[in-house]
This record gives C-alpha cells, sequence and structure tokens, in this order.
C-alpha cells in the first residue's frame, strides 16, 4: 500500500510525513522536483499487541505503509516541473492532501481551504486530461484500422475527457467493470481515493471549527473525498513526550487517540482496508488485505506457497478471543470456524492457512 503526499508549500505536509514515519525530514518549502521523502509507516493495532499478551512470540510485526512526500505545488511552478513532481505518486494507491488552516504569521501562504483545494483538485484534472488527450490523439490518427478493442477504449476515454472537462474527478464517475479494465492502465490520479487532512491550530481543533469549514465540507463531499482535521504542531508536541505521558497529555485535550492514529484508521476505512492476524511461537503479525478478499487470496499474502496449496482456513475472530479470554474458550463456544477458498475475510481475523505443496 502506496499513499502519496499532495499540498502548497508550507502546509504542513513534511511535518504529517514525519509524524507518520517518525522520520525527521527538513520541513521548509522545497520546490526542486528531484526532492522527494519516502518512508514507511507502521499501523500501530492495540489489538496485535493483546495478541502478544496472551502469548508471546520471539517477534511481533505491525502492518505497514509507504509514503512519499513530494515538493508542494505552487501553481507558478513550470508545467514540466509540476510534471516531474506527479509523477513520483502517479503510482500510489491513494493521495493524502494536507490543507492548511492553521494561522501563523511568520508562515506566510493562503490560508483558504477551499481555494487550497480548487487549486490542488485542478492540477489533478489536469494532469489526467493530458494522459487522456494524448491518448485519445494516438487512436484516432493511427494509420491502421483499430480493433474493436481500441474502439471501446476510445469511446471510454471520450467520456473521461468530458467528465474531466466540467472539472470533475473520474472517482465521481460510473464505470462498468470492461470500463475500468479499460483505463486500469493510465494510473489515473482522479480515479484514486483521497484524504483530506485539515491542518489547524490548537484552538481551532478543540472547537472543530475554522474559516470557510461549510464551504470545504461540501467542496470534500461534492468530490468523493474524506475528511480528517489534525493539528502537526500540537501532534509534533506530544511526539516528544515520553510514550507514558502522552495518553494523559491527550486525554487533558479531550481526546482518546493522537490525530495521526485517527488519520491512519481514516485512511484504512476510506481505502476498504482490513487487518488480518497470523499467529506462531516465531512471529504474530497483522497482514492488510482490501474488503472482499478472500481466503485463499489471503493465504497469498502470507506466502505464495499457501496459496497454491490451499486446504482449509482455521479461523478465530478476534472479537471472540478477547470475549472469552483463550482459544480453548472460543472453541468450546463453537466459535472456531473452518473455510474454504472463497471465505471473504472479516477485519479481525485470526487465521491459521493448511496447505500442502
Amino acid at each position: 500500500m502506496n499513499i502519496g503526499i499532495l499540498g502548497i508549500p508550507l502546509s504542513g505536509k513534511t511535518t504529517i510525513f514525519n509524524l507518520l514515519t517518525s522520520q525527521q525530514k527538513q520541513t521548509d518549502a522545497y520546490l526542486s522536483a528531484k526532492t522527494k521523502n519516502i518512508g514507511m509507516v507502521k499501523v500501530i493495532d492495540q489489538r496485535l499487541d493483546y495478541l502478544y499478551s496472551l502469548e508471546p512470540s520471539k517477534k511481533l510485526t505491525y502492518a505497514t505503509m509507504e509514503v512519499i512526500d513530494i515538493p508542494g505545488i505552487d501553481t507558478d511552478l513550470p508545467e514540466k516541473t509540476k510534471q516531474e513532481i506527479f509523477s513520483d505518486i502517479r503510482n500510489s494507491d491513494a493521495i493524502l492532501m494536507v490543507i492548511r488552516v492553521f494561522e501563523d504569521q511568520s508562515i506566510p501562504g493562503n490560508v483558504d481551504p477551499v481555494v487550497q483545494l480548487e487549486n490542488l483538485v485542478y492540477e489533478i484534472i489536469l494532469r489526467d486530461l493530458e494522459i487522456v488527450e494524448n491518448r485519445i490523439d494516438r487512436l484516432v490518427h493511427a494509420k491502421r484500422k483499430l480493433t474493436i478493442l481500441e474502439e471501446n477504449e476510445q469511446r471510454t476515454l471520450e467520456k473521461c475527457k468530458e467528465h474531466l472537462s466540467s472539472d470533475s474527478l473520474l472517482i465521481s464517475m460510473f464505470f462498468n467493470e470492461e470500463e475500468l479494465k479499460q483505463i486500469s492502465g493510465f494510473s489515473f490520479f482522479s480515479l484514486k481515493p483521497i484524504v483530506v487532512a485539515v491542518n489547524l491550530d490548537e484552538n481551532q481543533l478543540q472547537k472543530n471549527e475554522f474559516p470557510h469549514q461549510d464551504k470545504y465540507n461540501r467542496f470534500v463531499e461534492a468530490h468523493k473525498m474524506v475528511s480528517i482535521p489534525i493539528c502537526g504542531k500540537m501532534e509534533m508536541e506530544i511526539n516528544e513526550l515520553p510514550p507514558e505521558e502522552r495518553q494523559v497529555f491527550l486525554e487533558d485535550l479531550g481526546f482518546k487517540e493522537s490525530g495521526i492514529t485517527r488519520l491512519i484508521q481514516t485512511i484504512y476505512s476510506h481505502l476498504g482496508l482490513i487487518s488480518f492476524f497470523t499467529i506462531g511461537k516465531d512471529e504474530i503479525r497483522a497482514w492488510t488485505l482490501r474488503q472482499g478478499t478472500v481466503a485463499v487470496k489471503a493465504a497469498g499474502k502470507v506466502h505464495s506457497d499457501m496459496e497454491r496449496g490451499f486446504i482449509r482456513a482455521e479461523i478465530v475472530n478476534f472479537n471472540d478471543l478477547k470475549q472469552w479470554g483463550s482459544m480453548q474458550k472460543v472453541k468450546e463456544k463453537g466459535l472456531f470456524k473452518v473455510e474454504g477458498k472463497g471465505y471473504l475475510m472479516k477485519d479481525g481475523d485470526i487465521v491459521n492457512f493448511r496447505f500442502n505443496v
């Protein structure tokens, strides 16, 4: 799973990157298209900690996500530079937009969230329109008769062009299964899920109130995005506290979890991701899947041999285990399940894959 971070200069996106990855990259504005930050996010899951407390293993492995922080997108940048910057997140699975709303006289820049969103969406649409128009042009001027597949692709791309030209993201457009196959290779930016982290100051966060909020919310909803408030500055202060003091600090502010934890949960939810667990003496591990994944494909996440030689999946759900406290009691209650290849995996499934190769 790869997330591309997008925002205007000085929006706080590199601060969010540092918080997600526990890195300390420079947070000043940088405009070189050759500069990007790449890191891994450890997806902390208290359910994994609980499993470890029941039966410690040699290794505890959390799920991870890769994030790429690209230079800030300034509308005055040369077109070629913007193309180079965007190319670094073309293959990302989703986009995390960071929008600045916090007021700080020492930091220049626009703090109108709607203007920032409009500018970033415009840039995304422009990138996709370039690809669509270039491909249509090649098909139209082909020196041979188009195949049926190419004719169908051209019709789909014409629909995309019309939709993008109306300042709409492709994610808000309906595609049938065949059309999605036709455009899957283009990695359109506007077809990716978008999460917006609105970067507030502490006062705005506690009041859950900021300028142009209603207009901002309407824009987010209209473009099929999801938004989460966060205060990058406060999160950095929390991060500097000893671990045992962080929860007390959060509760004093009226929060149960850090903004970064809530951000990761929002990304998982918006992308339709779930976690399953494998447990053993050598390792207890969390794995990430998309909702709707069947057991045999989940087995392949662990090891290709498990998918190839799949026999069955022995499953206990985490909630049942926590309720009854032990695997033995779960079995006594009849909650231990044996499932086949087509079983739809659920969030929190604890799985032992039986296989033979």
